[in-house]
Formats: structure tokens, sequence, C-alpha cells
């Protein structure tokens, strides 16, 4: 009615307006202008002074301003030869008010309401009230709440303004009692519906809201019926009517499909026609159906995905592929035949970047593997798309083509980031019975000023323990990818008043060392690094295990000076480098302390882990590292102990005696246990522990069962690490349907595995402690956070002192 109204106001307005005989217009003058400038109305009046103003003219001035919206009233008259344009402005939109909605937020709301122009600041239009409600109710309705009201007030203000008060009630949700598939014969109810996002209620409902109603989940659903019934023989399926019923009350859901099945059918025989630009025989490879074979849509579609993505790696980025099954219903058979049109064969003219605000173009450039004039490749972009992922600087990474105006064999491509956070700035606070206060900060880059470098500084304050760390490493030394590092560290401790946590011994280290990365290929990448560095070790007699004591001793040296060289190989597969879902990284390193060291030893690392995507967002991971350390060459002890005379006035013969060849240092040690290992145990608890010092005949003190000492300055035994370290993980990580983003939050079900021994020879399976639990990684707004709930499952005698079930670390990010 008021859009009636309102014409007829034209009409009326117009003839009124034009009862006078056309005149040549010297000048116009608006009124009823307060808040729109006058510039506006001009712009939008299509009469200038010294034109002829005829009826029609000024008809279509009129519709014009009205269409404009700013106006409620437009009027045209003559004073002499001026024209007066007389207007009535629309009050403008001062507050927007939405109140009793819980479901869905505000935020949301105005955006959509934005969108059909209600938004403040805006002109105001009564008829858009309308609009209003219906957009609301639709939102609601697609949550499933179908007794929600809206009621918007409107209230006049001063300065021809309005403000608009939106009351919604949103009522209860509708649920789903009941779904039905009339005509299925074939399979059970339970089987088809399993992958319906719509069902009834379940103990899951409460946040898969499977059981609220929604016409696109049912659309897509009654889609996974089809497929269902085609992927599994049923080429002539077919979906007869699907009704939903609501209750008078709008509480309750009903849904009915009916379905024709149809018959089985078999494939007869497949064709390949149009321009194959490839051999038959090759095309053929990528068939994956053959004669005989249980008709299959999935199988016909994934024939035509895999032949259009071979053509698009050689350049044909828009080749189609159409299946066409020709049924024959009195053999049950289906004669399919793909039908290849290649297009033309297209180049990228230009790639463009946007979306990075801090990082520089050439970092993003060097990761393309699609490169400018060369012939358009799907293969080389997804590559692209991967390795742009693996830098850890970009939260989403898009590529889209575009053909180029005016040319058939061109496109452009831009590749759209979203940045996030390559850095972190962490502060840690702590307290322990064993270490007291503990204070840590660290500063890390790994895009440095946007140029892709890693830069890393950290430095670490207890009662036992200062040490600081800097690292900066350029991974484009040239263009090729060679990449160049340095890494200095300087650290000092003093555990000789931790009790049973750590050995009792104090060291302080200084090194320096520079690495070179060379890649080799797309997945691959080697290392190689020259370093130099100096530990001086101080044991307490009686204190510190007697095999540490006694090593140093026989070494003869407090202060080991090395010459360190390594050497490493890593292969990566992941998809990303936050949160993987498929892929994985194989990597081997070999590292040695160089000839004119005071120790000559050698280390190996290894590890390999890979993510496989299980299925409706679960991914498995699984992991595995080894390390083995030993010395080498020919290098003897220079001094014996036992030559002194141990507490008791025994004489036992104990130690490294001289002329012995050199054991593999423990300050090098491997250690098991804590929050990155095995969790569920205390940092670097697990492996070999020793007593200190020695029996009244100066034998070593022997631990018992339970990890006691009798007689000993400590009442447990020290873990000391070992030369040999294994660890498994096997880690579940689970969907979280409320949470679409997996790089802000992941939660897993993991187990560990692992144990450090003395040596490759005393490893035995029998010796592995383990533990299972929940971890979540979550990118919380005081920044990284992790939190792990461990039970030790298999635990060794004297590992019950040191479970830990709560286990996390948190920092900030810049």
């Amino acid at each position: 009615m008021k859009r009636i109204a309102a014409l007829i106001l034209l009409a009326s307005l117009s003839t009124s307006a034009f009862a006078l005989e056309p005149f040549v217009v010297s000048d116009i003058r608006i009124e009823g202008l307060s808040r729109i400038s006058a510039g506006t109305v001009f712009n939008y009046l299509s009469i200038n002074k010294g034109d002829r103003l005829t009826n029609e003219e000024a008809q279509q001035a009129i519709r014009a301003l009205y269409n404009t919206k700013f106006f409620s009233d437009v009027e045209l008259e003559r004073d002499g030869s001026i024209l007066v344009v007389k207007v009535v402005e629309r009050p403008s939109i001062a507050k927007l008010t939405i109140r009793g909605n819980n479901d869905i937020k505000t935020d949301d709301l105005k955006k959509g309401l934005k969108d059909i122009g209600l938004t403040e600041g805006e002109t105001f239009d009564r008829l858009a009230i309308d609009r209003v409600q219906q957009e609301l109710i639709r939102q609601y309705y697609n949550r499933g709440k179908y007794n929600v009201s809206v009621i918007p007030h409107v209230t006049e203000l001063d300065r021809n303004r309005v403000s608009i008060d939106i009351e919604i009630r949103e009522g209860k949700v509708a649920k789903v009692k009941e779904v039905n598939i009339v005509g299925n014969t074939a399979f059970t109810d339970k089987e088809i519906e399993k992958d319906f996002e719509t069902g009834t209620t379940n103990w899951l409902s409460w946040y898969s809201k499977n059981d609220q109603y929604s016409q696109d989940k049912l659309s897509g659903d009654l889609k996974k019926l089809q497929s269902y019934y085609m992927d599994r023989g049923y080429a002539d399926f077919g979906l007869d009517s699907s009704q939903v019923t609501i209750a008078p009350d709008k509480r309750a859901m009903y849904i009915t499909a009916d379905v024709v099945q149809g018959d089985i059918y078999h494939i007869s025989d497949t064709h390949l026609l149009g321009q194959l630009i490839l051999p038959e025989d090759t095309l053929r490879k990528l068939v994956f159906v053959k004669n005989g074979d249980l008709f299959s849509r999935r199988a016909i579609e994934a024939t035509s995905d895999s032949i259009k993505a071979l053509l698009a790696n050689i350049g044909y980025a828009f080749a189609k592929v159409n299946s066409v099954p020709k049924l024959d219903k009195d053999k049950h058979t289906v004669d399919v035949t793909w039908y290849i049109q290649p297009g033309p064969r297209v180049y990228v003219r230009r790639v463009i970047f946007q979306g990075n605000t801090r990082t520089e173009d050439d970092v993003l450039r060097r990761e393309m593997r699609q490169l400018e004039g060369s012939w358009y490749s799907q293969a080389a972009i997804d590559r692209s798309k991967i390795r742009l992922q693996q830098l850890g600087f970009f939260k989403t990474v898009t590529i889209d083509k575009q053909v180029v105006p005016g040319s058939d064999d061109e496109v452009d491509l831009t590749v759209k980031v979203e940045e996030q956070s390559a850095g972190s700035l962490t502060f840690g606070v702590g307290y322990s019975q064993y270490s007291g206060i503990i204070l840590s900060s660290s500063v890390s880059q790994n895009n440095f000023l946007g140029t892709g470098d890693r830069f890393s500084v950290s430095a670490e304050r207890s009662d036992y323990l200062t040490q600081i760390n800097a690292g900066y490493y350029n991974p484009f030394l040239t263009e090729n990818g060679v990449g160049i590092g340095y890494n200095a560290t300087f650290s000092r401790a003093d555990y000789s008043n931790l009790g049973s946590q750590y050995a009792s011994y104090s060291n302080s280290t200084k090194s320096f060392s520079t690495t070179l990365g060379i890649p080799v290929t797309d997945f691959d990448r080697i290392s190689g690094s020259l370093g130099i560095g100096s530990t001086k070790i101080n044991t307490y007699e009686g204190y510190t295990p007697q095999p540490l004591v006694d090593y140093i001793n026989a070494l003869g040296h407090q202060t080991i000076h090395s010459w360190t060289g390594s050497l490493s190989w890593v292969h990566d597969t992941r998809n990303s480098y936050w949160a993987p879902t498929h892929g994985g990284q194989l990597t081997a390193t070999v590292s040695t302390a160089l000839p004119g060291s005071t120790v000559q030893y050698w280390i190996f690392n290894g590890e390999a882990n890979h993510y496989w995507p299980i299925g409706k967002g679960f991914v498995l991971y699984v992991d595995g590292k080894v390390a083995y350390g030993d010395t080498y060459g020919n290098q003897k002890y220079a001094n014996t102990t036992s030559d002194y005379t141990p507490a008791g006035g025994g004489n036992a013969q104990v130690g490294y005696k001289a002329g012995q060849t050199v054991a593999f240092p423990f300050w090098m040690n491997f250690y098991a246990g804590g929050v990155t290992d095995v969790r569920g145990f205390q940092d670097n608890t697990l492996g070999p522990r020793v007593c200190a010092g020695v029996d009244t005949n100066g034998a070593p003190i022997k631990a018992q069962s339970n990890g006691y000492c009798p007689n000993s300055t400590y009442s447990y035994a020290q873990p000391v690490g070992g030369a040999f370290k294994v660890l498994g993980t096997t880690e579940l990580y689970l969907p979280l349907p409320f949470l679409k983003d997996i790089n802000t939050a992941r939660v897993s079900l993991f187990v560990d595995v692992g144990q450090a021994y003395t040596n490759l020879q005393s490893f035995k399976f029998g010796g592995l402690d383990a533990s299972a639990g929940i971890s979540l990684h979550w990118q919380a707004p005081i920044g990284p956070l992790i939190i792990s709930l461990g039970f030790p499952f298999r635990t060794q005698p004297g590992d019950s002192q040191y479970l830990e079930r709560i286990q996390f670390t948190f920092g900030s990010q810049f």
C-alpha cells in the first residue's frame, strides 16, 4: 500500500508540476535541504541552466531524485524563469539497536542489515523495515527457529533523525523428531544416514546441532542420498519427492524423502572422444572404471577430474571433460563416454600478490613454482600454495586465475594471503621447590622485517641456570635458495642444589656456529655447519654421581674444547607449517666433535613423522625419533682415579683406568621425559639414574629397585641420561565442530613411548616408559598455549616420584 501511495503521489506531483507551458530555465533554486548538500541534488538532477524544460524532462528529474532514496517528497515549481526544486529529506538513522538475540551475534545480524541498506548514518527508508523483518527471520529460520518474532520500533528524533530499536524474540529451536526415507530396500536407514548432517537428537547434538533443521543442510543431505545409491550401482536412482512438516507449536520437524531405487547397473564399455591432446593410452590410465565394474558416479566424476587436472598441468587451464553415461535398461549396463574439450593452451602473464602488508613481495615470489611467462600448470600452482603455507607467515593462502581481457590464451594469477603473527615474545615466571623462581623470555621472528629471515634471542634465569641464545638465518642468501645462519650460546648451570631431580654438577658453556643450507629438490634440503665451543665442568665429591666424577678425573680436563661440524638432510612434504593434515617430514643429522677437540665424539639424530587425514576431520599423526652417540679415534684417559683413599678407609678399584678408551661424554647425554617428550613425566627424568658417592669400601653406591640410595648424600638416584634414546608418538587430532580454523586450536589424544639408555647395548623394549592422555594446542589471546593431561601407564622402578599429570607452556605473540 505504501508503494502504491508513493506512485499516486508521484503521478499527482507530476501532473500539478507540469501544468505550465515549457520554458527555458534561467536558474535553479533548491528548497528544503538541511542535511544533504545542494551539490548532491545537482549531481542527480539532469536539468541545467539554459535547458528548455518540458513535462517529460521534469518527470524524469523527479524520478531520478526519488531513486536516490534521499527524499520522501519532491516537487518542481516555476518562479518566472527560475526552476524551484522543493524536497523533503528522509530522516537519517542515528542509532540502530538490536536486542533479544542470543543465538546470533549482533555484529552478524547488523552485517546482514547493512547489505540491505539499513545501518547507522544511512538514510532511513520505511519500506526497508519489511525487508529487515524478512532478512532477520530468514537468518533464524536457517538456525531452525521457526517461532521467532522480529518487532521493529522507530522513534523520531530531532534534526530529522530516527532511532531504530529491533526487538527479537527468538523462541525455541525446532528439533528434528523423525527422518523417514521411503522406498529404500537395499540399504538400512542407518547406512544411508550415517553421513547426513540432519538427524534426530543424540548425545553429540549439543555441539553438532544435527537435530536443528536447515534447508541448506537438508539439500546437502538429499544430494548425499543420491550419491550413496549412484556410487553403488543404482544408475537410474531417483528422488521422487521430499516433504518437511512442522508441528503446530513449531517445535518439532518431520522429514520424509520418497526414493525410487531402480536397478543395479554395470559398466559395459568406456570411450574417450574429442580432442585428446595426449595419447589415448596415457589418458586411459586415468579412467577409474572398466568393463564389468559396478556403476559408480564417483569413479566417473573422478575420471573427469583427473583428465582435467592432467591437461591443466600442461597449460590447458580451462579444459572441459564431460561424462555421458548411456543406460541400457534391458541389459542393466552403462556405456560411458568422456568428451574432452581442452580449449586454448594458456600461459601466465602476471602473478599478483594481495594481503601481504608486512611481508615483501619477493618473499612470496621466490616460493612460487608457477612462473610468469610460462605455460599454466595446476601442479605448479598447487605446489606454490603449499610452499607459501609452509612458511608459517600466513593464516590462509588462496590462488585464483583470471582471464586477461581481450586474450583467450593468457591468465593472471592473484595470490591472496592473510598474514598472521610469525613472531613471538614469550615471558615465563615460575616457581619450583627444586629450582626456585624461574624467569625466562624469548623474542623470535620467523619473518624478520618482512624479509623471510629468521631471528631469535632467548634468555632464562633461575636459581641454578643462566642461559642466553641468539640466532639468525637467511634462507635465501642466493636466488637458488642457499641459506646461511649464525648461532651463539652462553649458559651457566649449577645443579648441585637440586637434589635428585638432576645430576649434581655445574657447567659453563660458550659456543658459536655458522650453518649453510642448500636446497636439493622442492622437498629436500641439506645443510652443514661448523662451530667452536668450550664447556667447563665442576664435579663435587660425595654429591656428584660417581661415574661423572670418575670421568672428569680420568680425562684430566675440567674445560673441554670442541671443534664441531654437522651435516643434516630434511625431506618435508607437509601441507602446512602450523597445523598439517597430510604429508610428513624425514630428518637425519650427523654431528661430530672434530679431531683436535678434547673429546672426539659423533652423534646421530633421526626423526620420521607423517600426518594422515582419516575422514570427518580426524587426522592421525605418527612420529618416531632416535638419537645415538659414541666416541671415535684412539683417545685414552690420561689419569686414574683408583689410587685415592675413599671414605671408610677402603681401597676399592673404581672409576676409569689410565689408558682406557674414552667413553661418550656425559654432558652430551640424551634425556627423556617432559611436556615435549614423554608427557606425564617430569622433564629429563627418564633413563639411567646413579647414586652419589661411594660406600665404605670405595665402591659406587647401588640404587635399590625403587630408586632409593642407602647411605648416600641424596635419598634418590640422580638422572644422568644416556648415549642412546628412542621416542615414539601416536596422536589423533579430533575435529572441533564449533571451530573451523584448525590454526586457532587443535585437540588430540596421544600415546607417548620413550626412554634413554646408557648405550645401544642396554636397549630393551621392556624398559620403555609410556603414557596416554589429551592435549590442547590453542593460539590464545595471551599467545600460544599448550596444555597436556598425561597418564603414565607403563613405568620403570623408581619412576613414581617423577610423575607429572598436568603440563603446560604459554607465551604471548606479536
